[in-house]
């Protein structure tokens, strides 16, 4: 594992010079906190599939119907890569933060800063429109995430919109801007943010 330097969209809370992350097996993010609190749904509409009426989703068990179908590809298939539910979401350019940092306030997310980071752990750069929209369909799913993690082409128009996970060893080196769009201003608004 070599060390680089990433840019991060900060979007949870305000970072620090000197701050360390660290992701693996035993350190999440909140995608799979989230991810798993719908993983036993997500069981259980696909074993009722063939059975019972297929139930709308809801934004959250979409996420989960994507999410475990790209952690189970990338498990069996391409391990050599970060999990997307224990890395943190970098830009190799500061640029390409930029960008990011723009749809985020478009978006309405919370917007922070734009920190430079220090990185010692394992890197996937894709194609962020190759992230797709979970279904009841398992085979689609599982389909959709081997084409996320084997880079394959996008099949609409435009330009790539690239996103870079990274795990390991994270530590902020320094703050490149700070943003504050879209904050919380309350006590409340921060305590509903995940929701």
């Amino acid at each position: 594992m070599a060390m680089t330097h990433a840019f991060h969209v900060v979007t949870d809370r305000p970072m620090h010079v000197g701050q360390q992350i660290v992701f693996d097996e035993d350190n999440r993010s909140g995608v799979w906190r989230r991810v798993h609190e719908r993983a036993a749904e997500v069981v259980q509409i696909y074993a009722d599939a063939a059975t019972s009426p297929l139930p709308s989703l809801d934004h959250h068990l979409a996420v989960a119907f994507r999410e475990l179908a790209l952690e189970e590809v990338r498990a069996e298939e391409f391990p050599e890569y970060p999990s997307r539910l224990s890395s943190l979401y970098v830009s190799g350019t500061l640029a390409d933060a930029e960008g990011w940092c723009s749809l985020f306030i478009e978006w309405g997310r919370p917007t922070y800063q734009i920190v430079r980071l220090k990185v010692v752990g394992r890197w996937f750069s894709g194609d962020a429109r190759n992230c797709f929209a979970g279904t009841v369909d398992r085979a689609a799913n599982l389909e959709l995430a081997r084409r996320y993690w084997s880079k394959g082409e996008y099949d609409g128009d435009g330009e790539p919109i690239m996103e870079t996970l990274v795990d390991g060893s994270i530590e902020v080196v320094e703050i490149i801007r700070t943003v504050n769009a879209n904050v919380p201003t309350s006590r409340s608004e921060m305590n509903n943010e995940d929701e």
